[in-house]
C-alpha cells in the first residue's frame, strides 16, 4: 500500500524569512506530486497543523524557516524526537496567533492524542524577518535561492518513506 504523507508549510507571510514553509509549498503545488502526497499551507495556523498531525499520515514533512545558527540559506533535515517531546516538561503550550513554532505545535498535538506518523522537518536558515514593528513582506535574497533546494529536500524525504514502503511490503 502507498504511504500517506502531508508536507505541511509554515510561517507568517508578514515575517520575511517566516514565510519560507508556505513558499517552498506553494512550489510545491505547481508541481505534480505523487499519489497520496498532500501540500497544504497551514501558515499560521498552529491548531490546525496539531489536529492535521493526529490524522492517519504514515509520514508528514514540516517546511518552517528554521534558526539553528547555521549561514542564512542553509538547508536542514531533522526528524525531531517524539518520545522526547512527549515526555519533556510541557512548553509554553500557548500558541502565538501570529507565528507558529513547530515543536510547540507537536508538543500540542501529542498532549491531544497519538501522532502515528513519521515526522520529518525541512528548514532553511533565515537572513532576516524584518524590523520588529513592521516586519516585512517576501523572502531575503538567500531564503528565496534556497526554495528549490528545499523542494529537491522535500522531495528526497518523499522518495525514501515510499521506497521504504516498497521494500516492506515485498
Amino acid at each position: 500500500m502507498i504511504p500517506s504523507i502531508l508536507i505541511a508549510g509554515v510561517g507568517n507571510i508578514f515575517l520575511g524569512d517566516d514565510a519560507f514553509g508556505v513558499e517552498v509549498v506553494r512550489a510545491l503545488a505547481a508541481r505534480r506530486l505523487p499519489e497520496r502526497v498532500t501540500a497544504v499551507d497551514y501558515g499560521i495556523r498552529g491548531f490546525d497543523l496539531a489536529y492535521a498531525l493526529l490524522d492517519p499520515w504514515d509520514a508528514v514533512v514540516i517546511v518552517d524557516a528554521l534558526p539553528r545558527g547555521g549561514a542564512p540559506g542553509t538547508l536542514y533535515t531533522i526528524e525531531p524526537d517524539l518520545d522526547g517531546l512527549r515526555e519533556a516538561p510541557p512548553a509554553e503550550t500557548m500558541i502565538n496567533p501570529h507565528g507558529m513554532d513547530p515543536m510547540r505545535v507537536l508538543q500540542l498535538a501529542l498532549s491531544m492524542g497519538t501522532v502515528h506518523a513519521r515526522v520529518m522537518v525541512v528548514g532553511c536558515e533565515p537572513k532576516d524577518f524584518g524590523d520588529e514593528l513592521e516586519g516585512r513582506m517576501g523572502l531575503s535574497d538567500i531564503a528565496q535561492s534556497s526554495i528549490e533546494g528545499a523542494v529537491e529536500m522535500v522531495g528526497n524525504v518523499v522518495r525514501q518513506i515510499l521506497a521504504a514502503s516498497s521494500m516492506c511490503s515485498v
